[in-house]
């Protein structure tokens, strides 16, 4: 790599209909204390104010020491595709993805960096806020050292894999010919991380929340699980089991099924029926897995045991004193 590229974070930044949120992000990308970075904003063809915004951000800093740069989508074509044109424009020696509505400590670059030039590794990840209205709650990470043990965890449901979680190293996705498939836009991330972490051969966890998620909507651990939001997760999910068959025969048929598991869980985070039969009947050859994972709390397994014998009264009961009373009254 050009010694003028070494160190340097392309930091990509999707945004579409963003402009309420976005000064916030801006915020947090000044603040940041390292400032050898590369911003590449990729807006998919917004129609509220996010490109002026984001106009108006660069002219107020083009004489900062940060090089910043906005690509426009010609239509509007999905975050996928932003993540891909992020990717094909970055020339950083790594890559951190960073939501338009949500934001990052101060020393978050800073510190990912330091980690990854002290350890050597291809992947640092952090930890980070799950931010609400008026609390945030920590959540963790699990330490890992390698690669395939970061797979395994997030296949198992230990670890998460949110892109803006990791900092990666760019020959990562180059070299490897990793990028996201364009119209699949759910659990585009996972499949993602997932293929980044088998290539990966040292990772390191800083147990440290570097990273805020808003949550804006009192009801945002349940969502629409419509045909095509299950469709496009379950292309990204193929792709993942195809890409592990292709490289590594069965010796991950275990954690592609807990990954699949894991996957229709939060169907299950529900008062509805129809979200019960759903699960149900996605990726129904995982179900008999149930119990092996033991890696996640046996209350996450009895949960999916109860759907699988159909007592969906017993979800609906979780459901009530669990998710709408505790988490209503901690979570707000």
């Amino acid at each position: 790599m050009d010694n003028k590229y070494k160190g340097l974070i392309s930091v990509i930044i999707p945004v579409y209909n963003a402009a309420e949120c976005l000064n916030r992000c801006f915020d947090s990308i000044i603040r940041q204390t390292s400032r050898n970075l590369e911003i590449l904003f990729v807006d998919d063809c917004s129609n509220d104010d996010s490109e002026t915004c984001i106009r108006s951000f660069m002219k107020k800093h083009e004489v900062s020491d940060l090089k910043i740069k906005c690509i426009h989508h010609e239509y509007n074509r999905g975050v996928a595709a932003a993540r891909n044109t992020g990717l094909d424009n970055a020339t950083g020696e790594y890559v951190y993805y960073l939501d338009a509505d949500d934001y990052i400590e101060d020393n978050t670059l800073e510190l990912l960096y330091k980690e990854a030039d002290e350890t050597e590794a291809d992947i640092i990840g952090c930890e980070w806020f799950l931010s609400f209205n008026k609390n945030e709650r920590h959540m963790v990470q699990p330490k890992v050292s390698s690669g395939e043990e970061l797979f395994i965890k997030m296949a198992r449901g230990v670890a998460r894999w949110n892109l803006w979680l990791f900092m990666v190293k760019r020959s990562l996705y180059e070299d490897n010919n990793i990028r996201f498939i364009e119209k699949m836009n759910m659990g585009e991330d996972m499949m993602v991380m997932m293929k980044l972490a088998l290539c990966a051969n040292k990772v390191s966890i800083l147990n440290i929340p570097l990273y805020h998620y808003i949550q804006t909507k009192s009801d945002s651990l349940t969502r629409n699980w419509s045909k095509g939001y299950i469709d496009q997760i379950t292309a990204n999910v193929h792709e993942v089991e195809r890409y592990v068959k292709g490289n590594y025969g069965n010796r991950f048929d275990k954690e592609i099924n807990f990954l699949k598991l894991n996957i229709k869980l939060p169907l299950l985070i529900s008062y509805s029926t129809t979200d019960y039969e759903k699960w149900m009947k996605w990726f129904p050859e995982a179900n008999d897995n149930i119990m092996y994972n033991k890696d996640i709390s046996l209350r996450t397994r009895m949960i999916q045991l109860f759907a699988y014998k159909r007592q969906y009264w017993l979800l609906k009961l979780y459901y009530y004193l669990i998710i709408r009373f505790v988490y209503g009254i901690l979570y707000k």
